[in-house]
């Protein structure tokens, strides 16, 4: 991966997006925000991107580690 610092001279889109057919850029603004941009060609390129968005990764994290109740009711079971 490739870091990008978008100063108050930034590449072009077109010139992003050529860097981009080469490998994935970690653009970084002025404010410090932090994007990435990827060629998108398959399922596992994709799977990749998402696992390295770290706010995404903690949401899911969190969510795994949620207690949900587990329900002996069974739909359609008869009882006599």
């Amino acid at each position: 991966m490739k870091t990008v610092e978008l100063t108050t001279i930034a590449p072009s889109l077109a010139e992003l997006l050529e860097l981009a057919c080469e490998e994935t850029l970690l653009l970084k603004t002025p404010g410090g925000r932090e994007f990435v941009l990827a060629e998108v060609d398959d399922l596992d390129t994709e799977i990749a991107l998402i696992r390295q968005n770290e706010e995404l990764m903690a949401l899911l994290a969190e969510r795994s580690r949620e207690k949900k109740p587990i329900r002996s009711n069974r739909c359609g079971s008869n009882s006599a």
